[in-house]
Parts: structure tokens; sequence; C-alpha cells
């Protein structure tokens, strides 16, 4: 529950309503209070019914809504059996990494028995977010969409809509997901796939006993709705389209961008995108669908999650029509749509792109095949960045950064890999071993830094997105192949690249970033694909104080839960 002034939810008409009033009320920040309750609660999907583990008994959990300028107080108790952390995802959490919730990272997680509230502020940012569980694969039920709303007296950037909706895309297993993944590791192989993916939490009815797990959102003719689209799911970008309906993207991670129209989206785990629909064809029932992007030869659950957009007044015994979605494996899609997304760039909503670099990194992201004892082949998947398999440490690393305990990590990461090497060339299947560290690297305080990530073909290549914690980055260019220092950089975009949080690095491609280090602390970086952050895909920067106070990290709360 939450307890607010001035507070939006519940009903689409609810927010219409506070809608129209935050275009005309003087700006006010707000302190919300919200109590998540982590409980276990028995779920019927696929003809099966399985304990899961939920925030407040619902699957998915709680929508956070704010305004831009609110404090949030979220107090998080524990019920369940597991450990538990919460990642307020895209949140930026400026000095303050005590809230931004990865375990082993920021905290030590939250105790069956115990409590902790997340202390967030809200500076700058506006749009679409979420949460999820940042510990083992809870995130599988374990999440929700955070909205924050503009400034009062602030509208949006495009054409107001009539009403709006949360469409979380997700995955489903029938089995319970952590003994997956616990029998996955005992043969050092991935685990076993999921049964369906879902639109907020419903896998709609191509499923067997999905009749009513099926998710509606009614619709007038003539009006214009906003819907806030969040990929939750663990393991697979995914392709969503409205049959008949064109898509305005206007925002993704929380960023507004220039609008363009598109018939079907692309969006990687952890990423969001917000678009305008206009209920404009003729009065019927429409699917809206979700199924996954994969052109690497990897195994993947590529089932067709459903909702369905239904016209007012228009009964259910009318047959919806498909959608039709891009291949399984349309890489031209995929480079197509993402080159669209250009940040707004205006002057009430600027691209600050670094222009000049002071610290360049150049980090390769690899498969890899190490010895395993107790696994009953002998040896388990892995995998790294700049041949560096990440360990987790045993007590939260900004405590030991802040209160400078020896031992726990070095920063002597790599700026570059080891060696050299045609990094997309024929799949390199010999010398697959890793080293393994809790290995980061520092940034002096506000720095620039250009990061080149680049794909590999170690084993074979894949799309892997990737999220920063912390901050939003500018994606200045991208390619498929090997990056080239001296030809690239020519072609970036320094004027309204994309600004987000999370970025797919294409397949036996590279991606390229660019960020101040302005926020002090440390702060995660992963990919978002969660069978490979499991295997150490991941990494973190600790970047420095800057000169006073007001720019140092902020003191560690009274009830941060002890290690």
């Amino acid at each position: 529950m939450a307890k607010t002034n001035s507070f939006c939810w519940g009903s689409s008409a609810l927010l219409f309503l506070c809608l129209v009033g935050f275009f005309s009320t003087p700006a006010k920040a707000a302190l919300k209070t919200y109590q998540f309750d982590v409980q276990v609660k028995n779920v019927s999907r696929l003809c099966h019914s399985k304990p899961i583990v939920t925030v407040n008994g619902m699957f998915p959990g709680p929508t956070v809504y704010a305004r831009e300028g609110d404090t949030l107080l979220v107090n998080v108790t524990n019920h369940a059996k597991y450990n538990m952390s919460i990642h307020w995802h895209g949140l930026k959490q400026y000095r303050n990494g005590w809230a931004d919730g990865p375990a082993y990272i920021t905290q030590c997680p939250i105790k069956t028995g115990h409590s902790y509230t997340y202390n967030i502020t809200i500076t700058g940012q506006r749009g679409t977010l979420w949460w999820h569980a940042h510990i083992f694969w809870l995130r599988a039920t374990v999440y929700g969409a955070i909205v924050i709303l503009p400034k009062q007296g602030t509208g949006f950037p495009f054409l107001q809509p009539y009403k709006e909706a949360n469409i979380v895309l997700g995955e489903w297993w029938n089995n319970d997901v952590e003994e997956v993944v616990k029998q996955g590791n005992k043969l050092g192989l991935p685990p076993n796939m999921s049964d369906a993916h879902t639109i907020n939490g419903k896998p709609g009815p191509l499923f067997p006993c999905s009749e009513k797990h099926t998710y509606a959102l009614e619709v007038e003719q003539g009006k214009t709705y906003l819907l806030r689209i969040i990929n939750a799911a663990l393991n697979d970008e995914l392709f969503f389209a409205i049959a008949g309906h064109n898509l305005t993207v206007v925002e993704i991670d929380a960023v507004y961008t220039k609008p363009f129209i598109s018939q079907a989206l692309l969006i990687a785990p952890g990423q969001t995108t917000n678009v305008l629909i206009q209920a404009n064809q003729a009065p019927g029932r429409y699917f809206m669908a979700s199924r996954p992007f994969m052109d690497a030869p990897v195994s993947i659950d590529n089932k067709t999650a459903t909702g369905i957009l239904q016209y007012k007044g228009i009964p259910n015994t009318v047959q919806p029509v498909l959608p039709q979605l891009p291949a399984l494996n349309d890489t031209a899609f995929a480079l197509s749509f993402n080159a669209k997304l250009r940040s707004l760039n205006t002057a009430q909503f600027p691209a600050s792109v670094p222009l000049k670099v002071d610290r360049h990194l150049f980090y390769t992201i690899g498969l890899g095949i190490n010895q395993c004892t107790t696994c009953l082949n002998g040896t388990q998947l892995t995998a790294s960045l700049n041949n560096i398999t990440f360990v987790m440490p045993q007590i939260g690393l900004l405590q030991a950064h802040y209160f400078n305990t020896k031992g726990v990590f070095t920063t002597d990461f790599p700026d570059r890999p080891p060696t050299p090497f045609n990094y997309t060339g024929a799949p390199l299947n010999a010398n697959l071993g890793t080293k393994i560290g809790t290995r980061l690297s520092k940034l002096a305080f506000n720095s620039t830094v250009e990061l080149v990530l680049q794909d590999t073909n170690l084993l074979t290549v894949e799309s892997h997105p990737f999220h920063l914690h912390g901050y939003n980055f500018f994606v200045v260019g991208t390619g498929v192949g090997n990056f080239d220092p001296k030809k690239d950089p020519a072609k970036y975009n320094l004027v309204d690249p994309p600004e987000r949080n999370t970025i797919a690095v294409p397949t036996g491609g590279w991606v390229a970033i660019r960020f101040r280090a302005d926020n002090p602390g440390v702060w995660f970086m992963h990919c978002h694909l969660e069978l490979h952050t499991s295997w150490g895909l991941k990494t973190a920067f600790v970047v420095e104080n800057g000169k006073d106070s007001d720019h140092s990290i902020l003191p560690p709360p009274t009830d941060l839960p002890p290690c």
C-alpha cells in the first residue's frame, strides 16, 4: 500500500484526473511511502499451480507512482525463505548507492524476518522505469513498474494521452525457478528455458488453461493512449506489436525521444519504451503480442504471449486478429529500429553528450568454459569481460569502499583486453578458460568516460543487453563486426544520440557509450540476461568522491542490512 499526499494511482480514470490536475497546480515535491511485504503466494498458470515469491501477494508487483522531485520511502519486509534485495532500475540514486539495491554490491540482502527502507529522491527524471529483485533469479516473479509523472504544471512534450496503461513483459516457469537454476548449475550448463512469456503476468489464450489469464485493455474509438512497456523477462529480447495499430515511440528508459512510428518495437531485458497508440481502427478485438528476438545459434523459449486491445462495446465473442511480428532472427529490423532512436535534444530536454573524453575503455564480452569440481561433467559454462569472470563478494562493495575495508575487491580491472584478437571472426572453441576475481575499475569524479563494449565469437556471438547502475549514458555509436578505433568514432552521433540505462550490444558487433562520472559510489554494470550475469558477466565502477561533502557519498542509513 502507499500513503501519500496528492497521489495518483488505481484506475485509469483516476489517473486521468490526476494528469489533468498536474497541468494546472503549482509544483510541490511530496513524500510517498510504500510498504513492500515480500511473501509467498500460490499462483496458477499453464494448468500448473506453484508457490512464487511476490510483493504484497501481487504478480506482477505493485506499481510505484511518483513525480519528478518526490522522495520515496519504500519499506521492504522479507517474509520469504530467500534473502531479498530490490533494485530501482534506472533511478540514478545520486550519492546514495545505499538505496540502489543489488545484493553484495551496494548492500547485503534483507534476511528473512527483517526489513530495510529504501530512501529515494527522484531528481531530474520522469517517465517509465521499473523495480525488481536483484538477488538469485528471484526477479522472475518479483518485479513491477515505476511511473514518474512530470512535475506539476509540466506536461509531456507530445500529444497528451486520454489514458495510459502499463505493459510489463515477463517469463514464466512451471517449476520453481531457483530449483531449475540449481539443476543447471550442477550440470555446469544453462538451466531449462522458460515455459511461457507473459504480458502483465498473463500468457494469453495461445497457451493452455490461459483464457482467464489474458490481459485486456479496453479503448474508446478515436482516443489516444500511452503504453508504458517494460521488458522484465530474464533472458529474452522481445518484439512487441498490436494488430492493425501503429506505435509512436516517444520515450526510452525514462528519456524523451524524437517521436517515430513503427509497426513493432524491439525491447531488451531491463529496457522500457513508451509508445502512443491511436484507437483509430474498425472497432473490434486486436491481439497485442510479444515474442523473442534471437539472431544467434542459441536455444530460447520462442513462444508468443498475447493480450487483447478491445474496443469499448465489442463482445468477447469476436475473434481477435494477430499482429505480424518480425521473424525470430530479423537482424535487419533490430538494427533499423535501434537506429531510429534519437534523444529529443531541446532546450528543456537537452542531450548533454560529453564531447571530450578523459578515459577510454574497451571491454570484450565473452563466453567460456572453466573447470568445476562440483559440476557433473567437471566443467561449467562461464562469461567474462576482458576475460575476467566476476566473483561476488561476501559483503557489499559499497560498504567496503566507504569504510575502506581491505581484501574485498581490487581496482585493477583492465581498461582493455589482455590480448587483442579478431573478436568476431570464426568461432573460437579453444583456450576458453577465464580469470576470476572481484576486480573493479576506478573513475575520477566528474571525469568523462567512453566505453566500447565488443561482442566476441568465444563459443558464439550473441546480443548482450548491458545495464549501468547509477547513471544514464549516451549511445554514441554502434556497428557490426570489430570496432575500428581509427574509423568508427568519425561516425559517432554526438548531437542527439539516445540516452538510456540499458543497451543491447548487437550480435557480433559493438556499441560505444559515453557518460560523465558525477555520481560517487560503487555502481554495478552487468549483462541483463540473468543467465550471463550469474555466469560472471559483470563488473563495477568505483567513482571517487568530489572535493566537498556535497559531491561525496552520503553516510549509510542506520537500518542498512548487516552482512
